[in-house]
């Protein structure tokens, strides 16, 4: 009986192929061909954000009819593997969105054909294949990712060849079963729609599936770490301000910690433009750890500064009158050099004073000081040949001087501001306020990034 069947079966497939031509589509020169699919999920290997694509490993069965190839009634089947399959007209099925594939092989080539005696045909075979995902990393990592699986025919257009999900949302089995190690399956869905290029229209499946990344890992690589290393970073404040090395050496350390995981996580990601999720979070603890050791700067300022203070209130002095009137004899220098001509007007009037002054004196001995007194040179309004002492020459060399009290005004200011910070009574104080400053801050940013990011919705890309 066994052996009936097997020559039977040998004589149908010989028969079958006795005026088969392989080059012709099935139902050729009429309506189009309706190709199902139907996709059997294997495994979800891995997620690469780097290369933007993720490796999968899937069955793949398309099912048609064939005319030329019935030989029975629907109960009758043969299942063919092996080089013969390549005896039958097979669909040019491909992935659009793929990058590399491979068939398996082990221990044969996982294909096979299964002829129904109605001319039902089914095609399946076993690859895994890496696709392209075009993430959006914004929210990374408490994203939400869009990635597809894409199916078409490469050469049969829509009046050729129309493809179809064989059930709709049931043509994608087994994605329970299907477990991943930082995502989780949210959900899928299936698509078809006409795609149209230079070559003709195409019909398009698509598998999307929505994967949620999973925050356990990155808040034990990532976030726990940086927040522990912001604490550390306030331990400062209890130290002694006058324990310099120790308060440096801490604060270095956390600086370059933070340095360190924020270059881990970027070398796990693509070199993108935009701000992600992780990036405010670490750039806001760096900010963190380095204000902690600015904040020893300042204290350090402040501490030396007021030290110099005390001790000038010991020892009162500073600029006498005498050191005044030279620093304004100085600046009348300057002036001068500026200046020709108000130089000339200065020396002018000093030597007018010390007349006057001399004839005074005299006054005193003989009657003949009026005339020592007119002898006093005046000075020459404009003197030919020297454009420096002529009046536009003056209104030029004011600017000198003009840039000069700006200079004094600034220079006023910032003496002011400076001993508006050097007044604190305690350089303690700075280090009390900072121990409720920067945890207050601190929770306060946690308390506005995790919700805005855990509790609002992305919006799907």
């Amino acid at each position: 009986m066994t052996a009936t069947r097997l020559k039977n079966a040998s004589v149908t497939i010989d028969d079958l192929l006795k005026e088969y031509d392989i080059r012709l589509r099935p139902s050729f020169g009429s309506e189009p061909l309706f190709l199902d699919i139907e996709i059997r999920l294997a495994s979800f290997d891995s997620i690469s954000e780097v290369n933007m694509d993720y490796t999968l490993t899937l069955y793949l069965n398309q099912y048609w009819r064939d005319e030329r190839l019935i030989f029975g009634n629907t109960s009758e089947e043969i299942t063919l593997t092996g080089e013969i399959i390549d005896k039958f007209w097979l669909p040019d099925t491909f992935f659009p969105n793929d990058k590399s594939a491979y068939l398996h092989d082990v221990t044969e080539k996982n294909k096979m054909i299964r002829l129904s005696g109605n001319g039902d045909i089914l095609y399946g075979m076993r690859f895994t294949s890496t696709l392209a995902c075009m993430m959006d990393l914004r929210r990374y990592p408490l994203d939400r990712q869009n990635c597809t699986v894409e199916v078409e025919s490469y050469g049969y257009t829509q009046a050729d060849v129309n493809m179809r999900w064989k059930s709709g949302r049931a043509s994608i089995l087994d994605l329970d079963k299907v477990q991943l190690s930082q995502f989780t399956i949210m959900g899928y869905d299936t698509i078809s729609y006409s795609i149209y290029l230079a070559t003709g229209t195409y019909q398009r499946l698509s598998l999307s599936f929505i994967l949620q990344r999973n925050i356990g890992y990155f808040l034990f690589q990532t976030y726990l770490p940086s927040i522990l290393i912001v604490i550390l970073s306030w331990v400062s404040f209890w130290i002694n301000h006058e324990a310099t090395s120790a308060r440096v050496a801490l604060g270095i350390t956390t600086v370059l910690t933070m340095t360190t995981i924020s270059t881990g996580v970027r070398s796990s990601l693509p070199r993108i433009s935009y701000v992600k999720a992780i990036d405010i979070y670490l750039v806001t603890c760096f900010v963190f750890v380095f204000a902690a050791l600015l904040e020893y700067s300042a204290v350090n300022y402040l501490y030396w500064g007021t030290r110099a203070k005390k001790r000038k209130h010991k020892n009162p002095g500073g600029k006498s009158k005498i050191d005044i009137h030279n620093d304004y004899e100085l600046d009348e220098m300057e002036i001068n050099r500026a200046s020709p001509l108000v130089g000339l007007r200065s020396n002018t009037s000093g030597n007018r004073r010390r007349m006057i002054t001399t004839s005074s004196t005299f006054d005193e001995h003989s009657q003949s000081n009026h005339s020592i007194v007119t002898q006093i040179p005046r000075p020459r309004p404009m003197v030919k040949g020297n454009p420096a002492l002529n009046p536009s020459s003056y209104n030029r060399n004011l600017r000198p001087r003009r840039t000069r009290r700006f200079l004094n005004y600034l220079r006023t200011r910032t003496r002011n501001f400076r001993h508006s910070i050097l007044h604190v009574e305690d350089v303690n104080d700075v280090d009390r306020w900072s121990r409720v400053c920067f945890p207050v801050l601190f929770l306060l940013f946690n308390a506005a990034y995790w919700p805005y990011y855990i509790v609002r919705p992305q919006t799907s890309t």
